[in-house]
């Protein structure tokens, strides 16, 4: 089996069945506790249609969690790599899917630690934060940013 997969192993996700969208179904997916599909599909739609009235715009609920999830992706991140008894850490741009995976896991993680009030409600409310540059999320992408850029001067262990 290959390291890296390629585009013959990535599985095609089917769209979702309210907004025809793909990544709305990764949503979904990812919000998935036990096995209950129905329920994480319903929840992610009420987040959703409450983000997007939290928002005010006339905005469509597509448009804002689409706008949200672009705020989230990453463009670098960090890793450890073993030079000469030294560990550093070397940033690296971030490619294909890499980004959409890390956006809709920062986005989950972060409506789950939100205690207090219903995963829909925690949900939209990450949303909105995302989509406005705010909330737990956003700050996490931005710590990893500047993580890669702290870690700069390492870019060129990146090659050998």
């Amino acid at each position: 089996m290959p390291r890296h997969k390629t585009k013959s192993l990535q599985r095609s996700i089917p769209a979702d069945r309210r907004y025809g969208s793909v990544l709305v179904q990764r949503l979904i997916n990812k919000s998935l506790t036990q096995g209950k599909k129905q329920l994480a599909e319903r929840q992610v739609y009420l987040a959703l249609d409450l983000a997007a009235q939290q928002v005010g715009s006339k905005e469509e609920p597509l448009a804002v969690f689409e706008t949200a999830i672009k705020n989230l992706y990453p463009q670098f991140e960090v890793k450890s790599r073993r030079v000469g008894g030294a560990n550093y850490q070397i940033p690296f741009a971030i490619q294909g899917g890499r980004q959409q995976h890390f956006a809709f896991t920062w986005l989950v993680a972060a409506a789950r630690q939100r205690n207090g009030m219903p995963y829909a409600r925690a949900l939209a409310a990450e949303i909105v934060d995302a989509y406005n540059k705010t909330g737990t999320a956003f700050k996490k992408k931005e710590d990893t940013h500047k993580m890669a850029e702290a870690n700069r001067a390492f870019a060129h262990f990146a090659r050998s």
